[in-house]
């Protein structure tokens, strides 16, 4: 009898994981000689937590004034929301952030800028995708008009949106969490940009009004509280890296002494 030696399950090919895969690989700052260290991961991990946590706490002790499917299709909106303001203020950002720099710094971040746009040009490419196949069954009219074809654009087209939906939704994610790899061109970025994201979110929260039923004072401090909360963490990320490294916003734009990290 012959036995077949089958590969470990460790190492076989995980095909629905494979968009996650991608979309860590696509967000996840990855420059060489970037600062890491576990003070400012925790920050970071912080900054992405408070909201979700908040969110379980209040519906946990509090009614719904809408249905739960109504309130994650909110949720999920305000993912993609903070999403489209991070590919607005992200790239205006950078812009400012490079042109305010001095030589020779000037030059390095305008090398460093390819991982922020590997990032924006993975999730623009989703989100196009999921546009031209999913709305108004693009996809679905555009099928008949290709013949003898037609079949195989249909399952290309069921590939790539499974495919798409996955990657788009983790990227959605990741990218505000990374905030569109902006550390890879500097370390003090995220932590400059997160409070913009959160205020911003913050302000259609409050045109919103609060998902559940609550006193006044508790519904203004679950809206108020995460905006707050990372800035104080933003705030903190920044003096750890001032203090720790020696790390300055004015020393990132080459305005003042030497830096001790570009």
């Amino acid at each position: 009898m012959i036995y077949t030696q089958h590969p470990p399950r460790r190492e076989r090919p995980r095909l629905l994981m494979l968009p996650f895969a991608l979309a860590a690989r696509a967000f996840r700052p990855a420059r060489p000689g970037r600062l890491t260290d576990g003070t400012i991961e925790a920050f970071q991990l912080a900054r992405t937590t408070i909201g979700i946590a908040a969110t379980i706490w209040m519906i946990y002790a509090y009614p719904m004034q809408q249905s739960m499917s109504s309130f994650a299709k909110d949720k999920l909106a305000e993912i993609f929301i903070s999403t489209g303001v991070l590919i607005v203020a992200g790239p205006l950002a950078l812009v400012l952030f490079v042109a305010a720099a001095r030589a020779p710094g000037r030059a390095v971040y305008v090398r460093r800028l390819s991982g922020p746009m590997a990032g924006f040009a993975a999730l623009s490419a989703s989100v196009l995708t999921l546009f031209f196949l999913l709305q108004n069954n693009g996809g679905a009219r555009l099928a008949p008009q290709l013949g003898a074809f037609q079949i195989l654009f249909l399952l290309v087209a069921l590939a790539a949106v499974l495919f798409a939906v996955p990657f788009g939704l983790a990227s959605a994610v990741l990218c505000v969490h990374y905030v569109f790899r902006t550390s890879d061109v500097h370390e003090v970025l995220p932590p400059l940009l997160s409070p913009l994201l959160v205020w911003v979110m913050f302000g259609f929260q409050l045109a919103g009004g609060s998902p559940v039923v609550a006193p006044p004072a508790v519904q203004l401090l679950f809206l108020v509280g995460p905006p707050v909360s990372v800035t104080l963490l933003s705030l903190l990320e920044l003096r750890t890296l001032r203090t720790k490294f020696g790390v300055t916003i004015r020393g990132a734009l080459h305005r003042g002494r030497r830096p001790a990290h570009w």
